[in-house]
């Protein structure tokens, strides 16, 4: 029986119905009051993965539902979305594909369920389950064996997973369990129609899984033999819709059969029993139709329920039957359980029994297809919108794809649009309908199925993810390929994950695709992936004498398999190899290796193939007998079109049809006319005067440059890198456009780089933004590099010569290829309009009627040019009214043939009469319209319209679009030609900006053109002095120069002088002609220079180089440098500082640079700041040649005094980069580069080694050694400065023999792993602490280390063991070892590592714990029951206002004098003879007012009056006088103030929690405010309370205030020492341990133990100190404090023997000196004495003890000892100054304890003193 639950809910109000109740003969108790509404806003599968809004969905209103309503109708019918998917929804669905573990299931409304193997049924599961635990079970049938595409199936969703994109999956069951879990054994009725899985196969029949509990369901074999008419049985695990045929014992056993034809006609009837609880998806029902909408139908079947159909299940060509009232078979589609909707469809192939749903359409496979031209039918508008194709079949869009994702969707606009595109996404077979998107980002994507791609396509895509067989690369959302690991580089990669990372962009070729399997293969081999040979992409491709690349699978003994694309491959036999005979080939040759093989034989039949490398390599010589094409560069050629590619077009070179590539920035000279010419030609068309510019084996470039075919014809080029020389002049184009610079190509292949600073004579800010790819520019060559083949060239307009009438030139050429243009438009399109337009021409005059007059522009119309847009500018129409209608006269100005628009103007002054023009004549021009690279300008008045160029020279550049020509500029132009036939009869003329042209005079032109012969002396008069260069204007009026370097003799020149300053302005000098300058780049010229007519003399003032005599002959630059010798010392002159580059350029001659780098500059870090202030220009410097070359010049000299690097030496370095697990790489002078190991550093290790550096840093490093080439170095003081340095705490360890077990020593963290904790030692030796002698606690990962101890960590460890073969070095970090604390903090809370006895004694405590705990809380009892008794005893101890916290401050000195205290309210600090004192924090207590309380009179009044009301309702206030609200006025405000006045004082103590946490707020370090508070709290004995305020101090206070945070940890365990047991205040103690320097805490808690008079414990930890803390005098000090403050004076001396052994000897006299003081004070005087006096017999010059020794007699001794002692004293034999300090001493004595007689025996002391030592004292 169906749950009584389900049918009947509980609770809700029921409305009283208004209908009739509706009355349903029912043999099961019908589910009349179940409410059921649908939900609304649904959504289909695809949305989820673009659409990121979530749409909230709207609640149901159950409660508001008229009860009896059985499941309410839909208000509006729309197609199921995914998001309204729930798991446990029921749904009917048809097998799309089939895989071995997992079956595509087509679901309604275009949307798809995956259905694992595990989800089929139970005991297919455990078949499964079986076979995989044991190998020998029988073999269980796979999932294509029980399933077929087309099978329709009923399922339930299983499960919804969140795939990696974020979309929706749905995971499908078939399981009955799940899918019947609504019916019981009783609901079960004949007749019914259920689905059930094979479970067992008996002898007569099968046992049927139904999913019901208790029922067990039988089909006879011979049901299923009648039905399916063979004799196949059927097997565990497959799915059937069976009929129940009898149902006995109350449906404990059933009966089934399987007759198709009958399930297909049986129809669910309501007296079967079914309600919306368990009505199962593809039931059929008869139904009525209710009502019919836009969208879909509703309808009532069994009886009384609602369903509805969708628009995409309603049959359509029926659609016009459906009318309400009219009954229908439909079937159940999907039901949502929990809402109770019920889907139906009334399509035939699921209603109609024999039609089997079709998984593929009539018209075969379009997915991923793209369709123009489809008409939107109908719009959904929650559902989506149909379209028609046009082949008529239809298409659903979603209504998530009808946009793009978070975009707002406008469906009006889109009905109203008459076309659209749109991309199949899927075919529906539940639906029978196409899935499209309108998406214009899907429709656009290049892949979006396998199908999509070819091999050998190249393609890129994004690194997803990688795995050890390969790299997955995403080429789009849904489709990614396998890079194997052979093919991730043309090597094989050890560590791939370093080139490459997840998201990164990557260029990859196709090896093969599998579109069946989604199988695709990708190669990143460079060779591969950039090969230019044919691709073999099948067998027929690779025909014999054919060459491509491929890459080697397999190498064999008798040779190599050799693969190609697409699996293609064939075999490299033994012979063809190599050249040279190969016997083992897997020594030469390696798998995944890139290799050219030239085909031998091909059998595409049998798929066989034999190739050759060695014929590949060599060229067949049968093939080069045959001739190859012969294209000469240079020669021009036709062509004809074969394709249109994206850069260019592929082309064949007439008549032998030769492939070529025409790049689309070759078609013209203008960027703006190549882009028109590509547009405009098609495939098939030819094109004339095209030349090839370079050709090499694999293809021929060709270019249809109208200035680079001219220099090819009159033979301008460089055909070779050895043809080129500097100062050549050639014609290229820009290849490629860079930061620093631009590339420019040559023909025949050569690239030159012109520098950023050779780009223009303007200043260029940005290189990139200067030129287009592919301008033509002239250069020019100024350097070459032979050895690197390089050049460099300049394309300074200043500095290239252009070709006369070039411009001209190239205008008319533009125009000539913008007239071809049109004429091809016109031509081709066979359109009136173009022709016409082709047909008109700039300057001709047309008829217009004016159509529509605007602020910006006016539109006209001609009655001819029908369809053509005629505008006018402002400019154009200004100063003439126009009205619509009117005729007027224009004037063309620009025809634009692709948008059919002309250009006009009526101004008079251009429409008017023409004047004619004389060639060579001058005007000023106007600019009237710009078009890209031409312009149309009006000449003066003569109303002459012409055309000109935007740029007059190829190189010109503009740097913002200001420096563009723009309509309304004027120009100055000069008629050439008067009417020239290229331009259709207008004037040519030449122009240049501002004026008129100015020509060169002919004064000007003569300059210099006499010259001067090599080795003349002239005489001439100083003009000017630089400290460079000197100009002299000669006797003929011509300037030279006179260089630096020619001006002294070079053995007279000193380091730092001035050599031109000997030189007077106006002075008559006489000099010799050494060479010239060339005026405009002031280049260094020779004589021989052709230019030399246009150059300035250089000169000498050299006295030998005037004697006639002597033979003198002309030095080139390149003689010069090659006379220089690496390490030659020479005399250079400052010529120039490059701040940018921080260098220094010095000239050594008039041709010769050299450069010094930064760190060849100087010798101290500090004066890299500024360098320059060291060279001042012009200075002379001697400096050593460090490198010289020719080619190209180069000169680099060192002004340090060296010039290479020695071992042993210091040098400057500059810091490169900082790595934790290196240290420091440096940057070193002359090209050298070194590291600075961690351990390398300093001589003193510091925690955080690194943090002190910086990258760019300069620092002096020593040079240690050279390993590889790269220098070890060290920055350590001790090898810097050896004599300055101070003595070394970390010693540098050079080999193992340095060290020795036992030893103590530091390192630094290197790394933390499984074996242990690596220790840097030296930078070659590195140590090991193992897991169990690096930390006391019990670590079970070493992870836990890793985490807490970074590398480069210092820590301090114990030499265990050296094992010196080995050189390996096991260390201890055990705080027993190394004395320091645990490197784990105690926070962690890991347990301690027990060893041995420890563990017996862990489980011993364990016990006892448990019983303390019982007697901790008996004495707390007690301690309740006496409190005040308890009080006063610890009163007694200290003073009244004490509260046992005490806080301790280091301090220098110990004063021994105590302070009286200043104050009531806050003691002070002091110091006590004991040593440090406490802190006493006073905790009075104040009665002043709390804030709270301070209410206004006013106030308080009024909560008087409103008690009073409570009483006595009747009763109001007393009206007050104004002079009683003003005197209540002022209190307040006085009570407020003074209390403000109270808050503000320091001196004041707070009295309550909330002002110390007011106050805390403000100085949270403060530790005295924390003592405070937690005094506070311990005089309300809140013992606690103190505790958590000391924890929530140290967790506030800075982790910087050392000092502070000891403070507090000192107050805590005073605080446990007084109110806590031994163990808690054990607990403390460790744990400040592990937070404090340990020292200091074990000096507080020894003093803690001592003042409190637990003598016991404080000797105790004395004894650990001093083991622990050897070293340190301090603890030793204070432990014989102790010990004499306990009077154990023979336990203080053997105390101090034991120091003296421990201590270093340098510290004895130190100790001896400070026991004795100790003696003194606490002990024996007598003993102290005898100890002074004997260090003091030892070490008499120390004159520090002496003074100690005197104060310690004054206060403690005899006068007579004193006398005695300073007696002593003045008479020793030390410094002058010191005994006079000493006199004055006794002095000041004798004069507080002597009498006038003593006094006077001082000064007659000091008087013979005097005398003896003579003069020296008095001086």
């Amino acid at each position: 029986m169906a749950s009584v639950e389900e049918d009947f809910p509980r609770g809700g109000m029921a409305k009283k119905p208004t209908e009739s109740k509706i009355v349903v003969q029912r043999t099961e108790v019908d589910n009349l009051f179940q409410s059921n509404e649908q939900v609304e806003t649904k959504k289909r599968k695809g949305a989820v993965k673009d659409d990121g809004k979530k749409f909230k969905k709207q609640k149901t209103d159950k409660g508001k539902e008229d009860v009896l309503t059985l499941n309410a109708a839909a208000k509006c019918v729309e197609i199921l979305h995914i998001k309204n998917v729930k798991e446990g929804m029921l749904m009917l669905g048809c097998v799309k594909e089939v895989a071995d573990f997992e079956v595509t299931v087509s679901l309604p409304c275009g949307m798809q369920g995956f259905l694992s193997i595990k989800n089929i049924c139970d005991s297919y599961a455990k078949l499964l389950s079986e076979q995989l635990d044991s190998a020998d079970t029988e073999e269980i049938c796979s999932l294509p064996h029980l399933f077929h595409t087309g099978m329709v199936v009923r399922c339930v969703v299983a499960k919804l997973d969140v795939a990696k994109g974020g979309s929706l999956s749905i995971q499908l069951s078939i399981n009955p369990k799940l899918l019947n879990k609504a019916l019981t054994s009783s609901s079960l009725k004949a007749g019914m129609v259920l689905s059930g899985c094979v479970d067992s196969v008996e002898d007569h029949g099968y046992i049927i899984d139904i999913g019901i509990s208790g029922t067990k369901a039988f089909l006879p074999k011979k049901a299923v033999e009648d039905s399916q008419n063979n004799s196949d049985e059927l097997k565990v695990g497959q799915y059937l819709t069976c009929q129940v045929e009898e149902v006995k014992n109350d449906g404990r056993v059933v009966r089934l059969s399987v007759s198709p034809p009958t399930i297909a006609q049986a129809s669910a009837e309501s007296t079967q029993g079914w309600n919306l609880a368990n009505l199962l998806p593809g039931l059929l029902v008869k139904a009525t139709i209710k009502k019919v909408t836009k969208h879909g139908l509703l309808l009532d079947f069994l009886s009384s329920f609602s369903g509805h159909v969708d628009f995409l299940h309603m049959e359509p060509d029926q659609a016009s039957s459906y009318t309400v009232g009219t009954e229908v078979q439909a079937c159940v589609l999907y039901v949502e359980p929990s809402t109770r909707l019920v889907a139906l469809s009334l399509r035939s192939y699921l209603v109609q029994p024999g039609i089997r749903v079709e998984t593929t359409p009539a018209g075969g496979d379009r997915i991923g297809e793209v369709v123009k031209e489809c008409k939107m039918t109908r719009m959904h508008h929650m559902s989506g919108a149909v379209l028609e194709l046009p082949d008529k079949t239809l298409a659903f869009v979603h209504r998530n794809h009808l946009k793009e994702p978070n975009v707002p969707v406008n469906e009006n606009r889109l009905m109203a649009m008459s076309e659209h595109t749109c991309r199949i996404l899927d075919f529906s077979a539940m639906d029978q309908i196409h899935f499209a998107s309108l998406r214009k980002s899907v429709i656009e994507r290049r892949f979006y199925r396998y199908h999509d791609l070819q091999a050998g396509q190249v393609v890129e895509g994004t690194v997803s993810v990688l795995l050890n067989h390969g790299m997955v690369v995403h080429l789009s959302d849904h489709i990614k390929g396998l890079v194997p690991r052979t093919h991730l580089s043309d090597i094989i990669l050890k560590n791939p994950e370093k080139k490459y990372t997840e998201g990164m962009k990557v260029k990859c070729r196709v090896l093969s695709v599998d579109a069946e399997s989604k199988k695709l293969y990708l190669t990143r081999k460079k060779a591969l992936v950039e090969s230019s040979l044919p691709l073999f992409l099948s067998y027929s491709d690779a025909r014999p004498g054919c060459v491509s690349h491929g890459y080697i699978v397999c190498i064999k003994d008798f040779g190599c398999i050799f693969r190609f694309y697409n699996n293609v491959k064939g075999l490299v036999p033994l012979r063809e190899l190599s050249s040279e005979l190969i016997i083992s080939p897997e020594e030469v040759f390696y798998v995944g290796q890139v290799l050219k093989a030239k085909v031998i034989q091909c059998d595409p039949e049998k798929a066989k193939m034999v190739l050759s490398f060695k014929a590949a390599v060599e060229g067949d010589p049968e093939k080069a007998a045959k001739p190859q094409f012969d294209c000469e560069v240079g020669k021009r050629l036709e062509a004809k079109v074969l394709k249109k590619v994206l850069n260019g077009l592929e082309v064949a070179i007439l008549p032998d049809e030769y492939r070529a590539l025409l790049p689309t920035m070759h078609l013209s000279d203008h960027i703006s006319n190549c882009l028109l010419l590509w547009e405009s030609l098609k495939e098939g068309d030819n094109i004339s005067n095209i030349v090839c510019f370079n050709k090499n084996k694999n293809n021929i470039s060709l270019t249809k440059k109208p200035t680079v075919r001219w220099s090819l014809e009159e033979g301008v080029v460089a055909k070779d890198f050895s043809e080129i020389t500097v100062g050549m002049q050639l014609i290229g184009w820009i290849k490629n456009i860079m930061s620093y610079g631009v590339f420019v190509e040559f023909p025949y292949g050569l690239v030159g780089l012109a520098p950023k600073s050779a780009m223009s004579d303007k200043f260029i800010s940005d290189a990139t933004a200067a030129f287009q790819m592919g301008q033509t520019v002239m250069a020019k060559v100024t350097n070459l590099d032979e050895e690197k083949r390089r050049f460099l060239v300049t394309l300074k307009i200043s500095e290239v010569l252009s070709p006369e009438g070039d411009a001209q030139t190239r205008l008319i050429n533009g125009l000539q290829e913008r007239k071809a243009v049109t004429e091809m438009l016109a031509v081709r399109d066979n359109s009136d309009l173009r022709q016409q337009l082709a047909a008109l021409s700039v300057g001709e005059k047309l008829k217009l009627t004016v159509d529509n007059v605007k602020d910006t522009d006016a539109t006209f119309k001609s009655g001819d040019l029908v369809g053509a847009t005629i505008t006018a500018t402002k400019h154009h129409v200004m100063g003439v009214t126009l009205t619509p209608g009117q005729k007027v006269t224009a004037v063309i100005l620009h025809v634009d043939i692709l948008s059919t628009c002309i250009h006009v103007s009526i101004l008079s002054k251009l429409v008017g009469k023409k004047k004619s023009l004389t060639e060579g004549s001058k005007y000023t021009a106007m600019l009237q319209h710009v078009d890209k690279d031409f312009a149309v300008i009006s000449l003066a008045d003569t109303a002459q319209l012409t055309l000109i160029q935007t740029s007059n020279h190829l190189n010109e550049i503009f740097r913002s679009e200001t420096e563009r020509l723009k309509g309304g500029m004027s120009l100055a132009v000069e008629v050439i030609e008067p009417s020239s036939l290229e331009l259709q009869g207008l004037p040519l003329v030449a122009w240049e900006r501002g004026g008129p042209n100015r020509q060169r005079t002919t004064s000007e032109n003569q300059t210099g053109s006499k010259g001067h012969r090599f080795g003349e002396i002239v005489q001439g008069k100083v003009r000017t002095v630089k400290p460079t260069s000197i100009q002299v204007v000669l006797d003929d009026g011509t300037t030279g120069s006179v260089h630096v370097s020619e001006v002294v003799e070079v053995s007279e020149v000193c380091q730092g002088s001035f050599p031109t300053s000997s030189v007077k302005v106006g002075s008559m000098v006489t000099a010799r002609v050494i060479g010239g300058r060339e005026a405009s780049s002031h280049r260094f010229l020779p004589f021989s220079h052709p230019k030399y007519a246009y150059s300035i003399p250089e000169l000498t003032l050299i006295p030998s180089k005037l004697d006639k005599s002597k033979d003198f002959k002309p030095v080139t630059g390149k003689e010069k440098l090659k006379s220089y010798k690496v390490g030659d010392e020479i005399a250079c002159f400052v010529s120039k500082f490059n701040p940018e580059r921080k260098s220094l350029e010095v000239t050594t001659d008039p041709c010769v640079t050299g450069t010094v780098e930064l760190m060849a500059m100087i010798t101290d870090p500090k004066d890299a700041g500024h360098p320059e202030k060291l060279y001042k220009l012009g200075s002379a410097v001697y400096a050593k040649v460090v490198e010289v070359t020719d080619k190209p010049q180069r000169l680099v000299l060192s002004l340090t005094g060296v010039h290479n690097l020695e071992k042993g030496s210091v040098t400057l370095g500059m810091v490169t980069n900082i790595q934790p697990h290196v240290g420091l790489h440096v940057k070193l002078p002359f090209g050298g580069m070194g590291t600075v190991a961690v351990t390398d550093l300093a001589d003193a290790y510091k925690p955080k080694p690194l943090d002190g550096y910086k990258k760019d840093q300069l620092l002096r490093c020593f040079l240690l050694a050279n390993e590889n080439g790269k220098w070890q170095l060290s920055l350590r003081q001790s090898r810097l400065n050896p004599q300055e340095a101070k003595p070394v705490k970390d010693i540098e360890v050079l080999s193992v023999d340095n060290l020795t077990a036992g030893q103590t020593i530091r390192g630094y963290i290197k790394s933390v792993g499984e074996q242990g904790v690596f220790i840097r030692l030296s930078r070659s030796i590195t140590g090991r602490a193992q897991l169990q002698q690096s930390t006391k606690y019990f670590v079970n990962n070493h992870k836990v280390l890793s985490d807490h101890v970074p590398p480069n960590t210092l820590l301090t460890t114990k030499i265990l063991s050296i094992d010196k073969e080995e050189e390996l070095v096991n260390l201890s970090l055990l705080p027993v070892d190394t004395g320091k604390s645990d490197i784990l903090p105690e926070s962690l809370g890991l347990p301690l590592r027990l060893i041995g006895e420890e563990k017996k004694k862990h489980d011993l405590l364990k016990k006892k714990k448990n019983k303390r705990k019982l007697s901790e809380s008996e004495q707390k009892q007690e301690e309740a029951q006496i409190p005040k008794k308890k009080k006063k005893t610890k009163k007694a101890k200290t003073d009244d206002s004490d509260s046992g916290v005490e806080v301790y401050f280091r301090e220098e000195e110990d004063k021994e004098d105590e302070e009286d205290p200043k104050s009531d309210s806050v003691k002070q600090v002091t110091q006590s003879s004991a040593g440090p004192s406490r802190l006493q924090v006073a905790a009075g207590f104040s009665w002043d007012v709390g804030l709270s309380s301070l209410k206004p009179a006013s106030a308080a009044q009024e909560g008087d009056s409103s008690d009073g009301e409570d009483q006595d309702g009747s009763s109001k206030p007393q009206k007050k006088s104004r002079h009683e609200v003003e005197q209540e006025k002022k209190a307040a405000e006085k009570a407020l103030v003074q209390r403000e006045v109270e808050l503000m004082d320091p001196s004041l103590r707070p009295e309550d929690a909330a002002a110390f946490e007011r106050l805390l707020l403000a100085s949270p370090n403060s530790s005295l405010l924390w003592l405070q508070y937690m005094a506070h709290h311990l005089q309300a004995t809140q013992i606690e309370q103190a505790r958590a305020v000391a924890e929530r101090a140290l967790k506030t206070i800075s982790f910087r205030e050392e000092q502070e945070k000891l403070n507090v940890w000192v107050a805590l365990l005073n605080l446990e020492n007084m109110y806590g047991t031994e163990e808690s205040l054990k607990k403390v103690f460790e744990r400040a341990l592990q937070f404090c320097e340990p020292m200091p805490v074990y000096q507080q808690l020894a003093d803690i133990y001592a003042k409190s008079d637990k003598i016991k414990e404080a000797e105790g930890l004395y004894k650990t100190m001093v083991k622990r803390f050897c070293q340190n005098k301090v603890v030793w000090l204070s432990y014989g404090t102790f010990l004499l403050q306990q009077g154990q004076s023979d336990a203080a001396s053997a105390l101090l023997q034991r120091a003296l052994k421990s201590l270093p000897s340098k510290e004895s006299v130190d100790v001896i000196g400070k026991f004795a003081q100790l003696e003194f004070r606490y002990g024996d005087a007598e003993k102290g004495r005898t100890m002074f006096d004997k260090v003091l017999t030892s070490y008499p010059k120390r004159t520090d003890l002496w003074s100690v020794f005197i104060d310690l007699m004054v206060k403690h001794g005899s006068q007579k000892d004193v006398r005695a002692l300073f007696d002593r004293v003045i008479h020793l034999s030390v410094a002058v100054k010191k005994i006079k300090f000493f006199f004055k001493r006794y002095l000041e004595y004798e004069k507080k304890h002597g009498t006038p007689q003593s006094i006077q025996a001082v000064k007659e002391k000091a008087m013979e003193f005097v005398e003896a030592k003579g003069t020296e004292a008095a001086n």
